[in-house]
């Protein structure tokens, strides 16, 4: 007979792959609207909040052991409103929510479990809850009972509980942080890393270990600022380390999520759109600081993974790739001796596995392996009897091989949503790509994925949409989306140096500034003026895994402002920078975005102009001088024949010579005179 169709829930009709992940479950889930939050008053049920990610290995674990299960759906679907979120679509739900667990529970984390009143005030929080009590948790259905039962008989006391933690997270939103940072901030930051620092596998305290690309990157300018060996060497260091760690594929390029133990070695192995845009940008400035061609492969094979595996048909990159596959997290990365031997043969399988370290009890679960590199070369070479260019060359031709032979493996899913903000940050990396890689196929794609961002995840008025999948867009965009734009957007100007770039980059400021600006108190809220109330509206004031949208938009203020000259953009990007002095100057760790911001700030940034057609050699000689500078603190535009110089108002008044192509570099708007020397120019951008 054939089978009979599963009962899909109301998630079938939604486009996030996370919820349509839980479309089949038993459970009565809703996503998040108005036709739930009816349901809840008009019942005067509590609600169930779920929220979680595709690629979250312990969400999928909670499905199948609870929301797949029929008795613990029956109790769901009888006491409770059930609503499934995807985080990556909803920040500003996870944003609010994780405040609550963590302010009940002391930590937060996802699956995110949180119980609410029909008014969305939460009563309790959790994450990850087994179906039975296990890992020092109680049992998910004695959590259902046990609250249903508070609800219902200890009302006024939960109730009471909920307003209070609701009014605590509202507060969190209505800061006033406002003062005046200066450079002993930067002091304080750079103490601050050096305390955390882990002098032995770099990265920033115990296990587990995140990348902490901002921090990163502002370790590079601590170097620069102080000519420091000190701050030069915990960036290069970690960079190093994480690049020869299983939490870098070592076949296919790209980094995992994070790494469970304090040596890089075994990795929680999604690999996320965001980690991986950030972490180029962080190699590609640590290669125009050293020159050492490692940082260059490192952002090569990520930008190569993106365009590869991450790319839709649309031209927009898919969010994420998932831990788990086949039912297994990281079953798609690692190896066996004996599959290496099964690929390469026994010599060169010898080689690959001393090279990377596998062995037949493996590092992993099974006695699998997690490919890495801790071991010098030079000594795996000596100890094989051969030269190191010898092992590299063997090591080089077997990945090849083993990524081939991994591509006929079960994949794990991709989360193909494009969002808009993880596309910007991937538009601001590929497009510096091409800048300092010199490759056109990052431009092209960059360019690609910024014109579906604005032509398809774009309204009516001009404001942007959060999310794009399967021909549907929808869901306002938040902060962090309009800042990751249009960082993209300025980045993509300085590499094509199209003005229409620079246009659509003011007309999201714009947007910024009049829906999401806080006029009372200073600094930005998360969701626009225009949102759908919840119970707070907060400001996303710190770093996290994604760098503060406030600080990212403080800084293309900033840019914008030296490309333009409107002294208005520059006295925002001051006060931007400045609403959140007294929480930075606290807590200098948590503010690297910002404090890269102040650093422009205080550098101060240099404007130069190249001035010729972008078709003569002489120009592009001009424009890679510019591009391998050591210094990040500039802006860059191009002078030719049909500029916009109404628009960019740095270039006016600055013409090619008679000799032809010329740069002028200016500081504070004051200009040197203008030279067509590239040596005279790398002079002039390295003093």
């Amino acid at each position: 007979m054939p089978s009979q169709p599963r009962h899909k829930n109301r998630l079938a009709q939604e486009t996030s792959p996370y919820l349509l992940q839980h479309a089949e479950n038993p459970v009565d889930w809703y996503p998040w609207g108005e036709e739930a939050l009816a349901r809840a008053r008009n019942e005067d049920k509590p609600i169930f909040l779920s929220v979680g990610y595709s690629a979250c290995h312990w969400c999928h674990v909670m499905e199948r052991e609870c929301f797949e299960n029929q008795q613990i759906a029956e109790l769901m679907n009888t006491r409770y409103v059930n609503i499934k979120v995807d985080r990556e679509e909803r920040p500003d739900i996870d944003e609010i929510y994780m405040q609550a667990v963590t302010a009940m529970t002391g930590a937060g984390g996802w699956p995110m479990s949180v119980f609410l009143t029909p008014e969305l005030e939460p009563f309790y929080g959790a994450t990850y809850l087994p179906p039975v009590r296990a890992y020092g948790r109680p049992s998910f259905p004695d959590v259902l009972v046990g609250l249903a039962d508070a609800f219902r008989t200890e009302r006024e006391e939960v109730v009471a509980q909920a307003k209070e933690l609701a009014r605590h997270i509202e507060q969190s939103g209505l800061l006033d942080a406002r003062g005046t940072l200066d450079i002993a901030v930067l002091e304080r930051s750079l103490a601050a890393s050096q305390e955390r620092f882990d002098p032995s596998w770099g990265g920033f305290g115990p296990a587990p270990k995140f990348p902490h690309s901002s921090e990163l990157r502002l370790l590079l300018r601590h170097a620069l600022r102080t000519d420091g060996a000190r701050a030069l060497s915990m960036a290069t260091f970690t960079l190093d380390r994480m690049a020869a760690g299983g939490i870098y594929d070592q076949l296919g390029g790209g980094f995992h999520r994070y790494s469970v133990d304090r040596e890089w070695r075994v990795p929680h192995f999604e690999k996320m759109l965001y980690d991986n845009a950030q972490l180029v940008v962080a190699y590609l400035e640590a290669f125009t600081l050293t020159k050492e061609p490692r940082y260059a492969r490192i952002a090569t094979e990520s930008c190569d993974w993106a365009l590869r595996e991450m790319q839709t048909e649309s031209g927009g990159f898919a969010s994420a790739q998932d831990a788990d596959s086949e039912g297994e997290e990281g079953r798609f990365f690692v190896w066996t001796k004996s599959q290496l031997e099964a690929v390469l043969g026994a010599e060169r399988a010898k080689h690959t596995a001393a090279y990377f370290e596998v062995t037949e009890t493996g590092n992993f679960e099974h006695g699998k392996n997690v490919l890495f590199m801790p071991s010098p070369r030079e000594g795996v070479a000596e100890s094989l009897g051969l030269s190191l260019a010898e092992l590299e060359a063997s090591v080089a031709s077997a990945k090849r091989e083993l990524l081939s032979a991994r591509e006929k493996r079960v994949r794990p899913n991709t989360d193909d949503k494009v969002l808009a903000g993880w596309n910007g940050l991937l538009v601001s990396a590929l497009s510096q790509a091409c800048q300092v890689l010199g490759d056109v196929r990052y431009l092209h794609a960059a360019e690609r994925a910024m014109r579906f961002v604005l032509t398809q995840m774009r309204q009516a008025d001009g404001r942007l949409f959060a999310t794009a999948r399967a021909g549907r867009s929808h869901l306002n965009a938040c902060l962090d989306d309009y800042a990751f734009v249009t960082q993209g957007l300025i980045d993509l100007y300085e590499t094509s140096f199209d003005a229409t770039w620079l246009k659509e980059a003011l007309a999201l400021v714009e947007v910024v500034e009049t829906r999401f600006a806080d006029t009372e108190r200073g600094g930005y809220f998360t969701t626009g003026s225009d949102h759908e109330a919840l119970i707070a509206r907060l400001k996303s004031v710190h770093d996290g895994a994604l760098p503060s949208g406030a600080a990212v938009h403080a800084l293309n203020l900033r840019r914008l402002a030296d490309l333009t000259l409107r002294t208005e953009l520059q006295a925002k990007a001051k006060a931007a920078v400045d609403s959140l002095a007294a929480l930075a100057s606290r807590h200098p760790a948590a503010f690297s975005q910002l404090l890269i911001a102040l650093d422009y700030e205080l550098a101060p940034p240099r404007q130069i102009v190249v001035t010729g057609e972008v078709s003569d050699p002489r120009t592009q000689a001009l424009l890679a001088s510019v591009r391998s500078a050591r210094r990040p603190q500039r802006v860059v535009a191009l002078a030719t024949a049909d500029s916009d110089r109404s628009l960019i108002a740095l270039t006016r008044d600055k013409n090619a010579g008679l000799g032809g192509p010329r740069a002028y570099v200016c500081e504070s708007f004051t200009c040197q005179a203008p030279t067509d020397s590239v040596e005279e120019l790398l002079r002039l951008l390295n003093t």
